[in-house]
């Protein structure tokens, strides 16, 4: 199943542990629903940067023999999607070089707005790129700095991008954290004993039993050496996080933005009930991300809970399509109905989100044909409308099937009897936010951020061609 928006990217670090790379490995493991192309870990021993990077997921890239050769007591790790930057293993993360100063590693979850402009100002003057990904630009602009120390290196640099980037630099002696100053994706910090923890969520500092400290707050630098931890606050913040990040992309165990995902998405759910209650029988959710809402939902609304579409977790990365042999067979293979309580029944059918709308439609059919008298498609989430641009990959425009048609043509298209969204003033309700907090662009196309004219090949055109459902 591809329809769905795919999240950027995870970051993960560790200082002062004995076993950094190790307990870089396991944290990497709690990310992977962040990014599940490549994977890689630098580690220091205050003498040498070592790294190993592979595509493919964590588990099948380190071994016991490759981490025992990622010695010292500080890492970083990386997990990836590809946003800007082809999915190659030249594009991997965390990406490493060697300046004038030494060596320097560099995993960032985000996107820079601005990265072909810079980039074609370097190539100008002489640099030459490596890989086709923004994030090693920040690399080319600390190389150049004339600043001396790394953190205003990276404060100089920093200067000059526009966009979303959650990042962590190692040398061999110091590690620094930076958020942007909009705090698009989530960072936070964490301590395991008289070690600092660095992760993109929580969950992965519950993986190795660290303690949460706090998020690293927007436009925040954060310097961590032999003399412990430094905080810089460099830049002007005015916060704009990531909604999706509560809807769909972090783990419901989380807490993300000082809320916990859970909770949150099941108050989407319940508010999602009040805006557009319908009588049924059941409810059910599409697993697994559409489980809570569906939660919250059926609680406000007083119908039963049923796992009425069965997910199966143990799909590999490869397999072998039929022609023509078995019907939506993409789908099948990672969902199941359960017949014996959809037959008859009048069903609401609880998702996150509709993207381009293919999936959504070919599971509709699915619980159809298991014998469902209606299908009510309840969405916890407002239309998606445009693209995200902050590090988020998602589909042109054109492929977003509510970019340029009504509720009612994806309705239609989906062959439901009824389909209703959460309104956004809903889901700001949902997330205690008057609008001034997290961004929601795709929802709203007011984006915080600047965007040039032409975005690494992306037109920024909301109509180029329209999605047409009859």
């Amino acid at each position: 199943m591809t329809d769905k928006l795919r999240e950027e990217c995870g970051v993960f670090g560790v200082f002062g542990h004995p076993e950094a790379a190790n307990l870089t490995y396991l944290g990497l493991h709690a990310l992977q629903h962040r990014g599940q192309e490549s994977a890689g870990i630098v580690s220091s021993d205050g003498e040498v940067l070592r790294s190993h990077r592979q595509m493919g997921l964590v588990a099948d890239i380190f071994n016991e023999d490759i981490l025992a050769k990622l010695t010292g007591n500080r890492a970083i790790g990386h997990v990836r999607y590809s946003t800007t930057g082809s999915s190659l293993l030249k594009n991997a993360q965390p990406f490493v070089v060697s300046y004038a100063n030494g060596g320097i590693a560099v995993a960032h979850n985000g996107n820079l707005v601005n990265a072909r402009i810079i980039r074609e100002e370097l190539e100008n003057c002489g640099s030459i790129f490596q890989s086709t990904m923004d994030t090693e630009i920040v690399v080319h602009l600390i190389a150049s700095s004339q600043q001396v120390s790394l953190v205003n290196r990276i404060i100089d640099a920093l200067l000059n991008i526009k966009g979303a980037y959650s990042m962590l630099f190692l040398t061999e002696n110091e590690m620094v954290a930076v958020r942007d100053p909009h705090g698009f994706r989530p960072l936070v910090l964490g301590m395991l004993k008289d070690s600092y923890v660095v992760s993109s969520e929580t969950c992965a500092l519950d993986l190795i039993e660290a303690e949460y400290i706090r998020d690293v707050q927007p436009g925040e630098v954060v310097l961590i050496d032999k003399n412990g931890l430094t905080s810089y606050k460099p830049f002007r913040s005015v916060n704009k996080f990531c909604i999706f990040e509560l809807i769909y992309f972090s783990r419901p165990d989380s807490n993300t933005f000082g809320r916990n995902v859970y909770t949150t998405r099941k108050e989407m759910g319940r508010q999602l009930a009040k805006e557009s209650p319908v009588e049924a029988d059941i409810v059910i959710p599409v697993p697994d991300s559409g489980i809570p809402a569906a939660i919250g939902f059926a609680e406000e609304s007083g119908m039963p809970f049923e796992t009425g579409l069965i997910r199966n977790h143990y799909i590999g990365r490869t397999f072998i399509e039929p022609r023509q042999t078995i019907r939506h067979f993409g789908v099948k293979l990672k969902l199941n109905t359960v017949k014996d309580y959809l037959n008859g029944k009048r069903v609401i059918v609880v998702d996150d989100s509709i993207v381009r709308g293919t999936t959504s439609q070919k599971i509709i059919e699915m619980i159809r044909n298991a014998g469902a008298k209606e299908i009510h498609v309840r969405i916890s989430s407002p239309p998606i409308v445009c693209s995200c641009y902050y590090g988020i990959d998602t589909p042109t425009n054109t492929e977003l099937i509510a970019s340029s048609n009504s509720v009612s043509k994806i309705k239609k298209y989906l062959a439901a009897d009824s389909l209703k969204y959460l309104s956004i003033e809903g889901l700001r309700a949902s997330v205690n936010n008057n609008g001034n907090d997290f961004c929601d662009a795709c929802f709203t196309r007011d984006y915080p951020v600047e965007l040039p004219v032409d975005l690494d090949s992306r037109q920024l055109t909301l109509f180029e061609r329209e999605i047409i459902v009859t």
